[in-house]
């Protein structure tokens, strides 16, 4: 099996989101044995942000590496998990919220399409939607 990373590259899914992990040189955390669960926004979702935002986003580095820590979970957190919590702690220090109705699992806001990805040192849970930490809003304007 491959290590997260590889693992993100083969889907062809997720391109930006792995130019925001190299931009902010976070391979080599996330490529380290330490088991990580990635809720990880597709190339739609970042489609969905305005041109103008996605920009903005990799013009600031540390602002776009709080992103996609936001995205990371320290664990390996599969489909079973999420079918039993309410929130879980994100590498970048804040709490993302997991709901479940009508069959579907939603991270905040953005939808769980497809779950347990399986890597070699975790998993990862394809979303729809670029999550932003709520401290982020005002912060690096």
């Amino acid at each position: 099996m491959a290590n997260l990373l590889e693992t993100a590259s083969k889907s062809g899914d997720f391109t930006v989101l792995l130019k925001a992990i190299k931009a902010t040189e976070l391979e080599d955390t996330l490529n380290s044995e330490g088991s990580f669960t990635i809720v990880a926004p597709t190339d739609d979702a970042f489609a969905k942000l305005p041109a103008a935002d996605r920009d903005a986003l990799f013009a600031n580095i540390p602002k776009l590496k709080r992103i996609v820590l936001y995205h990371a979970v320290m664990g390996n957190v599969q489909s079973d998990d999420l079918a039993e919590i309410d929130e879980a702690p994100t590498v970048e220090g804040s709490i993302i919220a997991i709901k479940r109705a009508g069959g579907e699992i939603r991270i905040n806001d953005a939808l769980v399409t497809q779950m347990d990805i399986l890597a070699d040192n975790g998993v990862i849970h394809k979303i729809d939607t670029v999550l932003m930490p709520a401290i982020l809003e005002h912060e690096y304007d």
